[in-house]
């Protein structure tokens, strides 16, 4: 069904947003080095880019995407009235990452206070979330703003955190879409999804060659272990994401329904992938974003050859073995649904209209040649890789004004460097990961649990 029958909600129309904040220091100046080759260094001061003079001496470098400890912080603190604060639930492989570089730029513009986790990119995933994951509030503000950083779902804990107006939006995909990327990008780190790899490899040497995730999905039960700790993706993994503890059941328990309506009254909005224009309409109502806030490019998009094609058996088990996410997914697209019939077809079939026009502005503006491999990237425009998939990036154009690169290197700025200057902004410190706060999918430690 087609998501233009919405209902007519007049978009506000914010005030203009407050000047950029300071430059991204290295990410100018690497862009800079990157896209004009030329023997001259170039120098980052007050947030102009100038020809580094003989005899200076070369700038410190102190936060982990490259500002110099001594670059300029953002003072001035900013009350936030065009858009309310916002907690967004990034959920694995659903296109998540695109949405939430939206909300990056969003805070940065808007001089919001971000909720971040303490000591690392995550809040302890795949641990439930906990208030005690955040770390402390910047001195001179009275409240955080944006929580967007990759977290498992526990409502009452972010209730905690978070002022009680946040609105929560999250984003769901085609469950069998979703699976088989979860099983690509996260092949070599779910204990389950590392024995089919296993099992393939092995059944390789005396049969025709069966992909992995076919492999899987004939005998799913064969691999996966529920106790196990760390194979939480291997079965529902939006489910899991959003604290769904009964989704092991197939969403057949009444458990289920009860943690379900928990969900939905929970979220104001579930933006849906396959339908990701009249999702951010809808976003950018709530919000009170338009035009070129809402422009996007998609990121961690993997390489063709690490996408396993999936015939019709093969997405009907994908179907059977995710049974809790494919009743997610419909619940939330029938709301989706609900939501279009009180917003307008023809209010909405314009605002799409002018969101697409101003997105392919925006990228040609900014995006020399999309789909680069990580070899092709400047080191702070390279997406983190994963073991099983090839992520790729983006090259921006050479002839960028200083203005336009700003915007430019934030639209396509990979999540941990974003993460990292912000959190540097934010707090006039590094980011030092630890190596104990934030345990990978099949790490052996559990949860102890808590609000």
């Amino acid at each position: 069904m087609a998501l233009h029958r919405w209902a007519a909600l007049v978009c506000r129309r914010r005030p203009a947003p407050s000047a950029l904040l300071v430059a991204l220091g290295v990410a100018v100046l690497l862009a800079l080095l990157a896209l004009r080759p030329s023997s001259r260094s170039w120098r980052v001061t007050s947030g102009e880019v100038r020809e580094e003079q003989p005899g200076e001496e070369p700038i410190r470098r102190g936060s982990p995407v490259g500002l110099g400890s001594d670059w300029p912080r953002n003072t001035t603190q900013q009350t936030r009235v065009t858009s309310p604060p916002v907690v967004f639930i990034k959920t694995t492989k659903t296109g998540a990452g695109t949405v939430q570089n939206l909300l990056f730029r969003l805070g940065e513009r808007e001089g919001a206070t971000f909720a971040f986790p303490r000591d690392s990119f995550t809040f302890r995933y795949p641990h439930k979330f906990r208030a005690d994951f955040v770390e402390e509030l910047p001195e001179g503000s009275s409240q955080f703003d944006l929580l967007v950083s990759s977290l498992r779902l526990h409502l009452p804990a972010l209730r905690q955190v978070m002022p009680p107006d946040g609105v929560y939006v999250t984003v769901l995909r085609d469950p069998v879409a979703t699976f088989e990327s979860v099983f690509s990008t996260h092949a070599s780190e779910v204990p389950a999804f590392r024995l089919a790899r296993a099992a393939a490899a092995a059944a390789a040497a005396a049969a025709p060659p069966t992909a992995p995730l076919e492999l899987f999905l004939e005998t799913p039960e064969r691999f996966w272990d529920p106790g196990r700790p760390g194979n939480g993706l291997a079965r529902n993994p939006m489910s899991f994401d959003l604290g769904l503890d009964s989704a092991g059941a197939g969403g057949n328990s009444s458990a289920w329904e009860a943690e379900l309506a928990a969900l939905e009254a929970g979220l104001r909005l579930v933006l849906i992938a396959e339908h990701l224009d009249e999702s951010l309409v809808l976003l950018g109502a709530l919000l009170g974003l338009e035009g070129e806030e809402l422009a996007s490019v998609r990121l961690n998009a993997r390489t063709l050859s690490h996408v396993t094609p999936l015939g019709p058996r093969a997405r009907r088990r994908a179907r059977a073995w995710n049974a809790a996410d494919v009743l997610l997914y419909d619940r939330f697209l029938r709301r989706l649904q609900e939501q279009a019939g009180r917003y307008g077809a023809e209010r909405l079939r314009g605002e799409v209209t002018l969101l697409r026009a101003s997105t392919e502005r925006v990228r040609r503006r900014c995006v020399a040649r999309g789909g680069v491999a990580p070899g092709g990237l400047e080191e702070l425009l390279r997406p983190r890789q994963s073991p099983g998939a090839t992520v790729l990036g983006y090259q921006l154009r050479a002839d960028l004004s200083q203005q336009e690169l700003g915007f430019c290197v934030r639209l396509v700025l990979p999540e941990r460097q974003y993460h990292a200057h912000l959190y540097f902004q934010q707090y006039g410190r590094d980011l030092r990961p630890a190596s104990t706060s934030n345990p990978t999918p099949n790490s052996t430690r559990r949860s102890t649990g808590g609000t």
